[in-house]
């Protein structure tokens, strides 16, 4: 009896030893990172945060980071007042551009720096 139980648990113990899988880790350099699409997304509260929070050269510094031919988006979240029915007030601007036109996409957030300053004020 004692001869049974001790080939039974050999066997378990092998066929458990046996039955892990081998880890066989793949390591790689990365050679190089690609973005597709880059979105910046800045949520405010108020004009002071909307003139701290960014400045065209800081947006200059991020389109200079991008990769030739991406889609650039820019959004800025103006957070309001709570209105009357209890919820609170938001807008949005976003601007969609491509990275080849930097000045171009530069002048439109810089009406958009300007717009979302008159929302407060």
């Amino acid at each position: 009896m004692f001869k049974k139980v001790v080939i039974c648990l050999a066997l378990a113990l092998a066929t458990l030893g046996f039955a892990q899988s081998q880890s066989k880790s793949k390591t790689g350099k990365i050679s190089q990172v690609r973005f597709s699409n880059l979105d910046v997304v800045v949520t405010v509260d108020s004009a002071e945060d909307v003139e701290n929070t960014f400045n065209l050269e800081d947006i200059k510094e991020i389109l200079n980071e991008a990769n030739p031919n991406e889609n650039v988006t820019f959004s800025l979240v103006c957070n309001g007042a709570v209105m009357s029915n209890g919820k609170k007030s938001s807008m949005t601007y976003k601007i969609e551009g491509n990275s080849n036109e930097p000045e171009e996409f530069l002048s439109l957030v810089s009406k958009l720096r300007t717009s979302a300053i008159k929302y407060y004020n």
